[in-house]
């Protein structure tokens, strides 16, 4: 039973923000479904099959296989994760990720390139370094994963509010994969926040109607939104990936913060059977657990 207990929030988490990735990639790019919908289905921008992931879980995978081999936060190995899934399916990819990997790809060293992205795309505060960031909260204690989750996020997206949304996530991930109550981790995570806009959006989400946007403060606002107004796991994915918008990564991020609140246990069977690669992301999360910062 202790096996039980210390790792179903960990293990609840990447599976969760698996299984929002793939309820949401039918409804990337899209209005609202006209009715609500419950189950893993096929179709989307790039005609996937019913429980595959998209980038976003591809990444997330990357920073907790770079997290396990490099024993913590390494900026040159998980560049090299992140290029080389690129490079298998770059159409996934959204516009400043897929701009900073080609720049890297043709030799732009990686803060060059982030700079350069953000210049010439007049910002770079997009969801994608958002999406990938949770498994550093199941790696690090909340006390840790804000400076390493800003410079994750920087790798790629030198706009800092893309930063600060990854942390705020990601501290809060981090404390519940650790057994803390929702309202307790936000607090926390409300504390910590160092950025006005974040603060202002995410601190107050109940105050702002939910945007299911490619923008990192939007995003993160929606998938908290969802959140914190859910009584289960399954309401709260749901409540994200109907939105439509950019449903698979508000899935994605919401269903990290519900899987590490309510644990693995809460995952209903009929996703958790479809769902692409699922035993081996709760294999991956449990090393990382195993492996954390703060083991004692």
């Amino acid at each position: 039973m202790k096996f039980i207990r210390e790792y179903i929030h960990p293990r609840g988490l990447l599976a969760g923000l698996a299984i929002g990735d793939a309820l949401g990639a039918p409804f990337e790019g899209s209005p609202p479904p006209e009715a609500w919908e419950t189950n893993m289905r096929p179709g989307g921008r790039h005609f996937r099959k019913a429980g595959q992931y998209t980038d976003d879980t591809l990444q997330a995978c990357a920073v907790a296989e770079s997290l396990l081999v490099s024993k913590g936060f390494e900026p040159s190995d998980l560049i090299g994760r992140l290029l080389s899934g690129y490079e298998k399916r770059p159409e996934w990819y959204g516009p400043t990720s897929s701009a900073f990997f080609n720049l890297v790809r043709s030799g732009t060293p990686p803060q060059r390139a982030a700079w350069l992205v953000h210049r010439r795309h007049h910002g770079s505060r997009s969801n994608g370094s958002v999406m990938r960031g949770f498994p550093l909260g199941i790696f690090y204690p909340p006390d840790k994963v804000y400076e390493v989750s800003i410079m994750c996020s920087r790798l790629t997206h030198h706009d800092p509010v893309a930063a600060h949304c990854s942390a705020w996530l990601n501290i809060m991930a981090s404390e519940m994969c650790r057994g803390v109550q929702k309202k307790r981790a936000f607090v926390y995570a409300r504390s910590r926040c160092r950025d006005a806009e974040v603060l202002d959006k995410l601190g107050s989400y109940e105050r702002y109607r939910p945007e299911p946007s490619l923008d990192a403060v939007l995003c993160s606002h929606a998938a908290l939104f969802c959140f914190m107004n859910a009584r289960t796991f399954e309401n709260a994915v749901l409540s994200a990936i109907n939105l439509g918008g950019d449903a698979d990564t508000v899935g994605a991020c919401c269903g990290a913060l519900a899987g590490a609140y309510w644990g693995i246990g809460a995952v209903p069977e009929r996703w958790s059977r479809v769902a692409e690669r699922y035993d081996e992301l709760i294999r991956i999360a449990g090393a990382l657990w195993e492996m954390r910062k703060d083991r004692g």
